[in-house]
């Protein structure tokens, strides 16, 4: 819905992806945004579903605690009755956490400037209440090894042999951070008590992930962290320019969008989002460096 009686509004939401078919909407399949357009349209009697576009499409049982969203609608839709409303038909594995008016040239994809996952994995068994959210890996796992390894793949990069391919879309990334660490269990739990606790949890922020880039670059670095390959390996892999068969594309369960951060100049960093990247960025980075 668009018009001159219309405005843009932004959505932050969470949700857990065990039973969805991923956030974008396919026929006959249970997803996070026909889900949101369908009672988004029957809440505010739009006569149809609504349009949303997000921050970052979610495969098929990833989660997210931090998606955002925006729609176009009447300016005068009451944010907080919305969101109430909302709270009252929405399946209990999805949230609206807010509706605001958004700023002028706000666009919840091409508006943001990195978005940041966590993977988590544990090579031991966990708290059966939790493992939807920790994947369940063959181990033992040296993070240690994995968090020296993780900056071997930092800055801009080809990201091809990371991302399953799309005629016609670019795999160039900057890749901003890469961290792994062990998280404890709480202080005086039981071996039956480990919640999101006595894990091993990967953090990875970019301006924008391709196609299921996350959990293999995250299968990439368990191979590192479990000694089937060197780090050295990895450099190999930024060379190539299609995914080998050798990297492990991870568990979606593991993994969840955490956060997604914006520009203050909104329509800049628009532009620059909606302009393809080439290998020559590539080339001209280099040139720089040196």
């Amino acid at each position: 819905m668009t018009g001159p009686d219309t405005v843009r509004w932004r959505l932050d939401l969470a949700y857990a992806g065990a039973d969805f078919s991923g956030w974008a909407t396919q026929p006959g399949l249970r997803t996070v945004q026909g889900t949101l357009e369908h009672w988004i349209g029957q809440v505010l009697r739009l006569g149809g579903p609504a349009s949303l576009v997000c921050a970052g499409r979610t495969d098929a049982g990833v989660h997210a605690r931090g998606q955002v969203a925006h729609l176009d609608l009447p300016a005068e839709v009451d944010a907080t009755v919305l969101v109430r409303r909302l709270g009252r038909v929405l399946p209990p594995d999805l949230i609206v956490r807010s509706v605001t008016r958004a700023p002028d040239g706000f666009d919840a994809r091409f508006a943001a400037t990195w978005r940041r996952y966590c993977y988590r994995m544990s090579d031991t068994p966990t708290d059966p209440l939790h493992s939807p959210m920790v994947a369940r890996v063959r181990g033992p796992i040296d993070v240690a090894a994995i968090d020296a390894a993780a900056p071997r793949l930092l800055g801009l990069h080809d990201f091809a042999a990371f991302c399953k391919h799309r005629e016609g879309a670019s795999t160039i990334r900057t890749l901003q951070q890469v961290r792994a660490e062990l998280v404890p269990p709480p202080a005086g739990a039981g071996p039956a008590e480990v919640p999101l606790g006595g894990h091993i949890a990967i953090t990875v922020r970019a301006d924008a992930f391709c196609h299921s880039m996350v959990r293999s670059l995250v299968g990439a670095l368990w191979t590192v962290g479990t000694g089937r390959q060197p780090a050295s390996w990895l450099d190999e892999l930024l060379a190539t320019r299609t995914r080998p068969s050798t990297i492990q594309v991870m568990p979606a369960n593991g993994l969840t969008l955490e956060e997604v951060g914006y520009a203050d100049d909104l329509a800049d960093r628009v532009q620059q989002s909606r302009r393809m990247r080439t290998a020559d960025e590539l080339t001209a980075t280099e040139d720089d460096d040196d």
